[in-house]
């Protein structure tokens, strides 16, 4: 019998520190779309959602529920992602759950280092 890897989840919450979590996400081409947020790959086809300093985490929701209609009923893949990270964020916010940190990002093109 072959081995076949457990499929990620979606949405899924993943706690990084005692009591403390990080929302990662599979791949959306519809979470692109949003200007201000950006998915950072942090294992295979698992993604890390930043904003900018500033940004309320009202405005990921109100991003989504825009996104969701515009998404194709034919498209359900998009169409789930998008629900299930909005019910998280919704429900977490509801729930004083989300707060926000601040990392570090370098321009890695500009000050020339390599990989």
């Amino acid at each position: 019998m072959p081995f076949h890897a457990e499929p990620y989840k979606q949405v899924e919450l993943v706690e990084v520190a005692p009591g403390l979590g990080i929302i990662l996400v599979s791949p959306s081409q519809f979470l692109q779309k949003i200007k201000w947020l950006r998915l950072v790959e942090v294992a295979p086809m698992r993604f890390l959602l930043t904003i900018p300093s500033g940004t309320s985490v009202d405005s990921i929701e109100v991003a989504i529920a825009d996104l969701l209609d515009d998404v194709k009923s034919y498209d359900e893949g998009e169409h789930s992602v998008l629900i299930e990270l909005k019910n998280l964020l919704q429900r977490l916010r509801r729930r004083g759950q989300v707060s926000k940190a601040e990392m570090l990002f370098i321009d890695t093109q500009a000050h020339g280092c390599q990989n």
